[in-house]
C-alpha cells in the first residue's frame, strides 16, 4: 500500500514517521528549505519530553502530479491552507483523501473533492518543528472515518493501519466528531490568547478554568440542539458535575505545566489565522441553529486582539 503525508508539519511528520516506523510505503510531500532538509539529512523527530530521537529517511517529493498514484493520501494543512491544495488533489489519479485535522465545515469539503473517496481524521500529536528538526510527542492515535451519510471506510481504515502502532480508532459520523472537538478546542485557543501564551498565568484561576468549561458546555449544547451527535461518547455527560470536574482536573494540569504550551499555545500562538477561521465557522454554526453561547462570546472578545492580529 502506497501513502502519501501531504504536509509536512508537526502533524504530518509524527503521522509519516509513525506510518514508516511500522514498515509502512510512506512518502512525504514538503516543500522549501524544509524539503531540503528532509532530503538530505532525513525526518528528524524529537521527543519533547526525553533526549530520544530518531532520523527516519522517508521519501520526499514537492509537487503531487497527475499520475502520481496512491491507495490514500493523508492531507495534513492547516484548516485555513485546505483550499490551496485541493485542485491538485481533483487533478490527482488517487481515490481515497483522508483530510487530518480541524475542519468544523467537513460536508463543505466533500463537496470540493467530489468524485474523490474523502475520509476525515485527527490525529493525537503536538509540538514545534525547529530548523533541523521535530520536537513533538505523538500518542500513535487516530480518530478517522467518514461522514454520516457516505459509504463506510472500515476495511479500508483497518488495511491502513493494520501491522502498525496506531491505534486507529474508526468513526462513521467524522462531522459530529469534529464539530464537537471545536467546540472543545476553540475555549482552551481563547485561554492561550488571555494569558499571551503564558497558561501558568491562569493555572490558579479557577474562576477563568470555569469558564472555559462553561463555553464548552454552550457550544457542545448548541451542536446537541442542532441535532447532532455529541462526540466522542465519553462528553456526552458533559452536564455532569464529574465531565465539570475531569474537565477542570485536565486544564490544571495543562495550565501549571510543559504539557499545556505543547498541546495548546504552541499552536494557538503560531496558528492564530487557523483558530480565527475555526471560530468563525464555529460560530456560523451556532448563529444558524440559533443557539446562545454568552460566555463563548466574552472569551472570545476578550482574546479579540490576537484573532484581530494586533499587537
Amino acid at each position: 500500500m502506497r501513502i502519501l503525508v501531504y504536509g509536512a508539519g508537526v502533524i504530518g511528520t509524527n503521522l509519516a514517521a509513525d506510518l514508516y516506523a511500522s514498515g509502512k510505503d510512506v512518502t512525504l510531500l514538503a516543500r522549501g528549505g524544509w524539503a531540503d532538509t528532509l532530503e538530505k539529512h532525513g525526518l528528524t523527530v524529537k521527543s519533547a519530553f526525553f533526549p530520544k530521537k530518531r532520523t527516519w529517511p522517508i521519501p520526499v517529493i514537492r509537487e503531487l502530479k497527475r499520475d502520481d498514484a496512491y491507495d490514500v493520501i493523508f492531507v495534513v494543512m492547516r484548516y485555513t491552507q485546505l483550499d490551496s491544495v485541493i485542485p491538485a488533489l481533483l487533478n490527482n489519479a488517487s481515490e481515497n483523501i483522508a483530510l487530518i485535522g480541524n475542519d468544523p465545515c467537513a460536508p463543505a469539503y466533500r463537496e470540493k473533492l467530489k468524485g474523490k473517496n474523502v475520509l476525515f481524521g485527527f490525529y493525537m500529536a503536538a509540538g514545534h518543528r525547529e530548523p533541523d528538526r521535530v520536537v513533538s510527542f505523538s500518542l500513535k492515535k487516530i480518530t478517522i472515518g467518514q461522514l454520516r451519510d457516505d459509504p463506510g471506510n472500515e476495511d479500508l481504515i483497518r488495511s491502513i493501519f493494520d501491522g502498525t502502532k496506531i491505534k486507529a480508532i474508526y468513526q462513521p459520523n467524522m462531522e459530529d466528531y469534529l464539530l464537537c472537538h471545536a467546540a472543545f478546542v476553540m475555549p482552551i485557543g481563547f485561554a492561550c490568547y488571555h494569558c499571551d501564551g503564558d497558561l501558568k498565568r491562569i493555572s490558579r484561576d479557577k474562576a477563568y478554568l470555569n469558564r472555559i468549561i462553561d463555553a464548552n458546555i454552550e457550544g457542545y449544547q448548541a451542536i446537541e440542539d442542532a441535532g447532532h451527535e455529541i462526540l466522542p461518547s465519553s462528553d456526552k455527560d458533559y452536564h455532569s458535575e464529574k465531565y465539570r470536574k475531569l474537565c477542570y482536573r485536565v486544564y490544571k494540569i495543562m495550565c501549571s505545566t510543559v504539557v499545556g504550551k505543547i498541546c495548546a499555545s504552541d499552536h494557538a500562538m503560531n496558528a492564530v489565522e487557523e483558530m480565527g477561521a475555526i471560530n468563525e465557522g464555529l460560530k456560523r454554526f451556532f448563529d444558524e441553529h440559533q443557539a446562545s453561547y454568552p460566555t463563548y462570546t466574552e472569551l472570545e472578545a476578550d482574546a479579540r486582539k490576537h484573532l484581530a492580529g494586533e499587537k
